[in-house]
């Protein structure tokens, strides 16, 4: 093949856009960070000990209901989504438990910014949106061992997100004690990666509510009273 030295600048401009469109690919890629089990099969049988199997959902913020849905779950949580984890077109992975022909309870985890990384934060849920169990999947701390110590993912159990509305995840304690001002922070000096694990909670427990629920707990949020015990 005849090179006359006109292909070059044409070959240049063609590299150009292969790369312009892998960049752009991998922006979209990286803009779209979910949280999936790592090992699905033997996660739910350990969350779920009596179960016999389980249905994968994906859904997203931007199929669902865009912008208006986002701003809706931006005000039930307290605070504005930011950063890859939060953008409307992240894929949420829910599981739903079954035994038998009988829906028993839910998985879901979220991804959140931490101080030091990312973390992971799963909630093993009852039908009701009721907290069965917490667990890190994925925990860069400083303090990280205390933060995964049992003791403390249990003071989780029990708890849905109408114990939640009165945390405010901008500024941390509540201006009135409730159960979610309650939960003890395992390491004082990490106050910040503290708050960071609360407000992944409360947005975990927000997406399963408007995801899986139809929406059970919104009527116990109150706009005006972000910050206080519902």
């Amino acid at each position: 093949m005849m090179n006359n030295g006109r292909g070059r600048p044409a070959l240049g401009r063609t590299a150009a856009l292969t790369l312009a469109f892998v960049l752009a690919t991998g922006s979209l890629l990286l803009a779209a960070v979910g949280c999936d089990l790592n090992d699905p099969d033997r996660d739910v049988k350990r969350l779920f000990p009596d179960s016999t199997g389980y249905k994968t959902i994906y859904v997203s913020i931007a199929k669902k209901g865009g912008a208006e849905l986002l701003r809706r779950i931006e005000d039930r949580l307290g605070d504005r989504f930011q950063g890859l984890f939060e953008t409307a077109d992240v894929p949420y992975t829910m599981y739903e438990i079954y035994r038998g022909d009988a829906l028993v309870g839910y998985i879901h985890g979220v991804n959140q910014k931490g101080i030091f990384g990312g973390l992971q934060v799963f909630l093993a849920l009852d039908l009701e949106g009721t907290i069965r169990s917490f667990y890190f999947q994925k925990l860069t701390a400083k303090d990280a061992k205390a933060f995964r110590d049992s003791a403390f993912g249990r003071q989780f159990e029990g708890l849905s997100l109408k114990d939640f509305y009165g945390y405010d995840v901008r500024t941390g304690p509540e201006t009135a004690a409730g159960p979610a001002g309650r939960i003890r922070n395992p390491a004082p000096e990490s106050e910040a990666d503290f708050r960071t694990v609360l407000r992944a909670v409360k947005k975990n427990l927000i997406l399963v509510d408007e995801f899986l629920l139809a929406n059970r707990h919104l009527s116990h949020f109150n706009p005006g009273h972000q910050g206080e015990s519902q």
